[in-house]
Order: structure tokens, then C-alpha cells, then sequence
């Protein structure tokens, strides 16, 4: 992907640094306010087949200030990539928004290492990036980038954008209310639909890096590796388990890239109705 080295952006704020961003802390799910609970990426927990969701406590607004780690940092350039995919995305959907005639707020990302505090809790980096609707921020330890080339053999810097735009999908739906809409399927389902809405408006943004030229030729398939590396199926056949279709949280393979491709195809945010669709 093409991208601007040097990019301000006071919407990314880095606290690997600081007690809040370094600390110890147990593996925890997003629960209670705003979006349903199982919203995010928890890869670790759904690898074990574990349920982690009673462990999330808490509620309400943290401050966080930035504190970068001391020293030399090994991720520098990686955090000058974020901060550039996240002022370009939130951008993007900004001005989609005012094309709707709606007003956009914007989400931030905390950038943490190990565990952190969150309006949703005390959160650790074992489950992936994620989104707190209490807080309206965005979450991610950059060693999930590491195992999602390593781990999930989706490398790239495009799969890396298509994890921070999915999240930022997760804030759109905070902004317009998809909880609602989500509470009318069974738990799982609504919540497969949720995630698979997060997919395409990805997308969105996706179609717009195209349209500006910022995409380098195998930048698609990096995001669609990425995406078809993270479905429910994949994942519990790693794991050794069977298939079982009434415990997905996420979507298959298969309709994760369907709905991203969707997205990217169309460019529009109401391509986006996973709740009207009658098939995912």
C-alpha cells in the first residue's frame, strides 16, 4: 500500500510506554454497552474454544495520554503506518457521512502492549484488536500483526489496514445504532452479522484506496487472506474441533471475503445491510 511516512495523527495514541499500556492483566471479551459482546476479533479464545466473556468488567470512560516506550523502537515505522491507515480511514468515512448528511465523530486507537485499561474493562493483547463502544476506542497490541503474518499466513501491510478498518466499521456501528438491529437475530447469528457489516465497510474504505491509487497490485488478495484467515470454520479446524456452525461468532471464511469484496466493490456504506439480507 502506498502510504505518507510522518503522518500526524492525534487519534492514535500510544501508551506501550505507560503502566496503563504495559502492564499484566487475563485474557478478556468486550462486554455489556453499546455493540453485543462478541463484536471482536477474540482470536485466541475462540482457538481453545474457550468462552472468556464473564471475565470483562467494568464500564464507563478512561483517559489514556500517549507514552511511547523509551528508547529505540523497533515498531516505529509500523506505528507511522497506523497512524497513516487510521487518519485515511476515518477520513474516508467522514466524508461519507457528510454525503449522507450525517455527522461522523471520530474513534480513537490505543496502541498498548500486553494489557490496558479500557472503558470496557482491563483488556489483554491475547484477544486481537477490538472495539469498546463505551469508550468509542479502537484497541490493538502490534504483535497481533506479527502473528497474523506468522500464525494466520496473512502478511502485508494491506492486511494490517483491512484489521484497523474493520474496527473502525465496529465504531460506524456504534454511530448508527446496529445494536438494535442485531438484537432481533438468536445471540450468535446477530452477532455474525455484525461482524460481517464490520467486513464491508472495510471494504468501503478499500474501494476508496483504489480509487485514489494507493493500492500496490497484490494488495486485495492480502486483505482477502486476511479476512478468510479469521473465519469461524478455518479456525475451528485448526484447532481440531468439528465445524459447528451454531457456535459462530465471526462468519465463515468464505463470507467474511464475500462481504469485504462487497464493500470494495461497491464503495457505498448501504451495500453494507447485512441485517436485511436474507442470505450471508
Amino acid at each position: 500500500m502506498k502510504w505518507t511516512p510522518g503522518t500526524e495523527n492525534d487519534d492514535v495514541i500510544d501508551v506501550r510506554g505507560s503502566s496503563d499500556g504495559g502492564g499484566g492483566g487475563g485474557g478478556l471479551i468486550l462486554g455489556g454497552g453499546g455493540i453485543a459482546a462478541t463484536i471482536i476479533v477474540v482470536l485466541v479464545s475462540r482457538l481453545a474454544g474457550v468462552d472468556l466473556s464473564g471475565l470483562f468488567q467494568g464500564r464507563g470512560h478512561t483517559e489514556h495520554k500517549s507514552a511511547p516506550p523509551a528508547g529505540t523502537d523497533a515498531d516505529a515505522q509500523l506505528v507511522g503506518f497506523v497512524k497513516f491507515v487510521m487518519k485515511d480511514i476515518q477520513d474516508t468515512f467522514d466524508g461519507k457521512f457528510k454525503q449522507e448528511g450525517l455527522s461522523y465523530r471520530r474513534a480513537k486507537l490505543i496502541i498498548f502492549s500486553r494489557a490496558v485499561n479500557t472503558g470496557c474493562g482491563r483488556s489483554s493483547s491475547a484477544i486481537g484488536p477490538f472495539y469498546c463502544p463505551p469508550d468509542e476506542k479502537a484497541y490493538i497490541d502490534l504483535t497481533f500483526f506479527r502473528d497474523l503474518r506468522d500464525r494466520f499466513k496473512a502478511a502485508g501491510d494491506y492486511a494490517q489496514a483491512y484489521v484497523l478498518a474493520h474496527e473502525i466499521g465496529h465504531h460506524l456501528q456504534k454511530i448508527l445504532g446496529a445494536e438494535a438491529k442485531a438484537r432481533r437475530f438468536r445471540k450468535n447469528e446477530g452477532s455474525v452479522r455484525i461482524e460481517l457489516q464490520a467486513d464491508c465497510y472495510a471494504g468501503v474504505w478499500g474501494h476508496s484506496t483504489s480509487e485514489r491509487k494507493l493500492l500496490d497490485p497484490d494488495d486485495l488478495e492480502e486483505a482477502l487472506r486476511a479476512a478468510n484467515a479469521i473465519g469461524d470454520d478455518r479456525l475451528q479446524k485448526e484447532a481440531g474441533r468439528a465445524v459447528n456452525p451454531e457456535t459462530f461468532t465471526h462468519g465463515t471464511s468464505a463470507q467474511r471475503m464475500r462481504w469485504f469484496k462487497r464493500g470494495f466493490e461497491s464503495g457505498r456504506l448501504d451495500a453494507c445491510d447485512t441485517f436485511s439480507a436474507g442470505s450471508l
